[in-house]
This record gives structure tokens, sequence and C-alpha cells, in this order.
């Protein structure tokens, strides 16, 4: 599988913005019937410049955004699986390859994901809680080498900005029990895994299960 490149928090110079989570004063009682949780296909979002918009159709920007949110969800279901090995998490977590089997069963396209309560997905899929990633990608390299480099290679060059966010939302209620807002800036490009390495990587510390 190709790797949109993303900006991550590195030693090269990236900066990050202090994280800001939120928790629902009700997290605990409700997560204490928690037992399987769903990682949702990311919902990713990539902002052009003007002059790379001429270079790409509507379409293949979506086709972007799709892949990169598939890869998104592959990454952090296989850091959360190798850090549930060091870490007593309460949940497990459903495989990602049942849980797109179950959305395509659903006829649900990738699009269609974002716009469903929580409270369907969840019976849908027969877990607990959903888990999903919203990621904006800012301002890509103005040089149109960044473009071909997309179409050619399939990876992106330096991005100026990455803004992620982890949502858990309860499956009964639909409610959003936690969230982190993770955001890094900078000029130097890296794969998915080490954007979702990162953003885990922090995100570990406050991790509520």
């Amino acid at each position: 599988m190709k790797y949109f490149t993303l900006i991550v928090l590195t030693i090269c110079g990236l900066a990050a913005c202090t994280p800001k989570i939120y928790q629902s004063p009700d997290f605990d009682k409700v997560t204490r019937r928690h037992k399987l949780v769903a990682i949702l296909p990311a919902d990713v979002a990539i902002h052009l410049r003007p002059n790379q918009m001429k270079n790409l159709t509507s379409e293949q920007i979506k086709e972007q955004e799709e892949n990169t949110g598939y890869e998104i969800q592959e990454a952090m279901y296989g850091w959360l699986l190798h850090r549930s090995m060091n870490y007593n998490y309460t949940v497990k977590f459903q495989d990602i390859a049942k849980t797109n089997t179950l959305l395509k069963e659903a006829d649900l396209e990738y699009a269609e994901i974002k716009t469903k309560d929580r409270n369907t997905l969840a019976q849908l899929l027969g877990v607990d809680a959903v888990i999903q990633d919203i990621t904006v990608m800012d301002k890509p390299m103005s040089d149109g080498a960044a473009i071909a480099l997309v179409a050619i290679l399939g990876t992106w060059g330096a991005t100026n900005k990455v803004k992620t966010t982890i949502n858990i939302y309860d499956g009964a209620s639909s409610d959003l029990l936690w969230k982190y807002d993770f955001e890094a800036s900078g000029s130097v490009g890296s794969s998915t895994d080490q954007l979702v390495s990162a953003l885990m990587r922090n995100a570990s510390r406050k991790f509520p299960y």
C-alpha cells in the first residue's frame, strides 16, 4: 500500500502545538461496559493551494483523501495492537478488516461514514464504542513537483500544517466521550505510520482505556 507523505512531529524542525484534551465527566461510568471498540477510517481533508488545484481534479483529491483515511486507520490499529502488549487496556479493538467489510456490506461508502450517527455505526459493527480520527492537511508546498510526486510516486512533498483529532464516541448514546487534538507544522515529510506514531505517542499519556 502506498503511503501519502504527511508532516509529523520529529527532530527535523517541526513544531507542535500543545495538545488539547476533552474527557466527558461521565467517561468512567459509561465505559465500564465497553469491551470492544471499532476504529473507523479516518476522515481526511486535503486543502491545496489554488495553483495546485489546477493539476488535480476533484475526483483525484477525493481519492487521495480516501486512501489516506484508510492508511491512517490501518496505522492506528497496528499501533494500538502493539501498545496493548505493554498497556493493560480495558477494551479490545475490532480487526479493521472486519470493520471495513461490515461497512461495505452495509453499502456505506467512505464519504458517507462521517454522516452516520455513531449509534447506528456501533450497532452495525457490533461494538461498544467507535474511534474516528479527523485529519486536515493544509497548504502543501507550492512547487509543482509536489503534485507530480503524488501522481507518479504516490507521495506528498512537505506540508505546512497537519491537524488531527482522535474522537471516541459511545456506541449506545453517540455521545462524544473523549477528544484529543494534535497539530504540527513545518516542512519535513514522513509516512502515515510516522504521523500516527507521533500522534499516538503523545496521546498515549492520556489515552483513556
